[in-house]
């Protein structure tokens, strides 16, 4: 038994990467959407047994110049009304928390860049799928955009040492991220190279952090695997 995934790849840069290598590996099939090349969105989720929204260099707020983002954001809420088994990472996490009725912010307190502690909360041990995972680990953040509020109804399942919201349940089985488990060091060399971060403004010397990245390879691969393995167990099981 296999189920059909729908990912929407924001540009190609942040393609579905490991976590798609994982889902695969795990039972699903991809139905890959790359609106940034041209392909047109389905306008509903008919045929399709989850929703995986990627990341992209665009704010949750730019319907007016990204011309896919509003279609997005209603598939979404149709993926929130029906049940449908879904997974926001980084700006598909902030596009999620919009779409429903959250908010989304610049980080007033900067860039989030590198690997970074993951701050489980008590209710990720009872979560659905957060519960196999909620122990000690480190994510890849990139990005400078933050969920600021949730939208009604969610519940806060990860909160990052600053206090910026890590990971989130926006409903019955939809689900955000805002770090990224399913980049490796090559991939976010492209991204250092295209959005280059100031060592004055973050401390971070990014050459440093990317060769942390590679030593975390074997880690990573550890720990988030089995978050896309239960993932895909709820889409095949619903």
């Amino acid at each position: 038994m296999s189920a059909r995934v729908l990912v929407i790849e924001h540009e190609p840069d942040d393609p579905p990467a490991w976590f798609g290598v994982w889902l695969q590996d795990a039972g699903c099939d991809l139905h890959v959407s790359q609106p940034w090349a041209g392909d047109v969105l389905p306008t509903d989720l008919g045929g399709h047994d989850a929703l995986l929204v990627m990341g992209g260099w665009m704010s949750a707020h730019h319907d007016d110049e990204v011309a896919w983002l509003t279609p997005v954001k209603e598939l979404f809420r149709q993926a929130h009304r029906a049940g449908v088994p879904t997974l926001g990472i980084c700006l598909g996490h902030q596009v999620a928390a919009v779409a429903l009725g959250g908010e989304v912010r610049k980080n007033p307190l900067g860039q989030q860049v590198g690997l970074t502690d993951v701050g489980w909360l008590d209710e990720a041990s009872e979560d659905p799928l957060f519960g196999a995972v909620a122990t000690p680990r480190r994510g890849i953040h990139w990005n400078s955009d933050i969920v600021t509020e949730l939208p009604p109804g969610a519940v806060e399942l990860a909160r990052a040492p600053r206090g910026e919201v890590q990971a989130a349940r926006f409903g019955e089985v939809m689900w955000g991220v805002q770090w990224h488990p399913e980049i490796d060091e090559p991939l976010l060399r492209r991204w250092a190279a295209d959005d280059p971060v100031s060592p004055s403004e973050s401390g971070l010397v990014i050459e440093d952090e990317l060769a942390r990245v590679a030593a975390a390879r074997a880690e990573l691969d550890d720990a988030w695997r089995p978050l896309a393995s239960r993932f895909a167990e709820i889409v095949l099981h619903r």
